[in-house]
């Protein structure tokens, strides 16, 4: 069971390096939104779910106010990277706005214990 957990978090930390590649890809062309966002949030919500299943299993005990923060910070990440991918161009106030909630999310992972 501990391989399983060991390789979600794996996989969990590699959805926000694809977070941080998305925010730095989008420096370079702020115009359009890249699916990376998408991926990176995508991958972290679902690793970040299946950890929280198996909580009960490995007896790990988590802080559930924390983890429903960072759900909510995930999800409105997803949710504007998904609005703004199908558009031809992005809003200026985007790309700060998704890397600001980036930098909050990775904050809250490291230092609220």
């Amino acid at each position: 069971m501990e391989f399983v957990r060991l390789s979600l978090v794996f996989l969990h930390l590699l959805g926000m390096g694809a977070l941080v590649g998305a925010f730095l890809l989008q420096q370079r062309d702020r115009a359009v939104v890249n699916k990376g966002w998408l991926h990176g949030a995508g991958l972290q919500l679902l690793t970040g779910i299946a950890l929280m299943g198996l909580a009960p299993l490995t007896d790990a005990d988590y802080n559930h106010m924390k983890l429903g923060i960072k759900l909510l910070v995930v999800v409105a990440i997803a949710g504007l990277a998904f609005a703004f991918t199908a558009k031809k161009t992005a809003p200026t106030w985007l790309n700060p706005t998704l890397g600001g909630l980036l930098v909050l999310n990775i904050g809250l992972a490291v230092f609220w214990t």
